[in-house]
């Protein structure tokens, strides 16, 4: 995939996301934070003000942390096409 048609499918899928409102699972959305924080050069602290979501958060990212960029871009893309798009 050229880098160019990532970015685009990236921002696409993002913003499917950021539209969509029926509710999904929260291991699901975990995967997909941590994606877009790694895809997006993003390692600033989860800001929620709520401790234990914060930990779920933090948990995901260290998760992810041995992920590159564009492979976060990648799997974010594959996430929302596969669970979230073809499933509703």
């Amino acid at each position: 995939m050229k880098k160019e048609k990532l970015h685009i499918d990236f921002d696409k899928a993002v913003e499917f996301m950021n539209n969509y409102t029926d509710p999904l699972p929260a291991d699901l959305l975990l995967k997909l934070y941590a994606y877009y924080k790694i895809a997006n050069k993003n390692y600033s602290n989860p800001g929620s003000s709520t401790p234990l979501i914060n930990a779920f958060k933090a948990n995901a990212l260290i998760q992810a942390k041995n992920i590159k960029k564009d492979e976060a871009m990648k799997a974010y893309i594959k996430l929302v096409k596969s669970e979230v798009q073809n499933k509703h």
